[in-house]
């Protein structure tokens, strides 16, 4: 019997990404899992330009300082390199407004190519330093996937889907959510933050046993 795993992520968020590959790991583990899964949209920053901002000038921000900064992403980076992520953080020069991100995820969520999109946007962004507010990029990463490119940028030329982005996004901050990744599973338990590949597979194993 299979169990839904809602995930709300932001593919800006390095957080997501950390609690992706956690999961991942698990789910290798298990090939067997009960697991269908679905990515939901949830913006860090919703009320960012829509060309994005300076990543330096946007984390000073946040945080009060480069120096404020810097302890701040200290965790988060010991975490990326013990999950083996990879990530080249002087890459990134930009963060960027995720709304048109949100809506390739819906749509590629239609034709079943979420793992594979949500993948691309992680690695796009964190390893190779690209723009994922941008059309032409997202575009690329479409079809990178099998996505259709002719539909899929004229759906991003269009406001196809934002209005249901960003009411997906509202009601999850309603229901609570302050921040991603949160995992809800079989729609009742809600568990927030990265959580380790070792919770998941007790998990997994917990669900073939009541099956069972």
């Amino acid at each position: 019997m299979s169990i839904k795993l809602d995930i709300l992520s932001d593919p800006i968020c390095p957080w997501c990404m950390i609690g992706k590959a956690h999961l991942d790991a698990a789910l290798q583990d298990r090939p067997g899992h009960p697991f269908e899964i679905e990515w939901h949209p949830f913006q860090l920053n919703p009320d960012m330009p829509v060309g994005g901002m300076d990543r330096r000038a946007y984390l000073e921000t946040k945080f009060g300082g480069r120096e404020q900064a810097a302890s701040a992403y200290a965790p988060v980076m010991e975490a990326a390199n013990a999950a083996g992520l990879g990530i080249v953080w002087e890459r990134i020069a930009t963060t960027p407004n995720t709304l048109d991100a949100h809506r390739l995820i819906h749509w590629a969520g239609l034709e079943g190519r979420q793992p594979a999109i949500v993948s691309a946007l992680f690695g796009a962004y964190f390893v190779e330093g690209r723009d994922i507010g941008a059309a032409e990029t997202l575009l690329e990463i479409a079809v990178s996937a099998d996505m259709d490119g002719e539909v899929v940028s004229r759906l991003l030329a269009s406001d196809a889907d934002l209005d249901d982005i960003r009411t997906r996004d509202s009601h999850a901050r309603t229901r609570g959510v302050t921040g991603v990744p949160t995992f809800i599973v079989g729609e009742r338990h809600v568990l927030p933050g990265a959580q380790p590949p070792e919770l998941w597979l007790q998990a997994i194993d917990e669900i073939a046993a009541q099956n069972a």
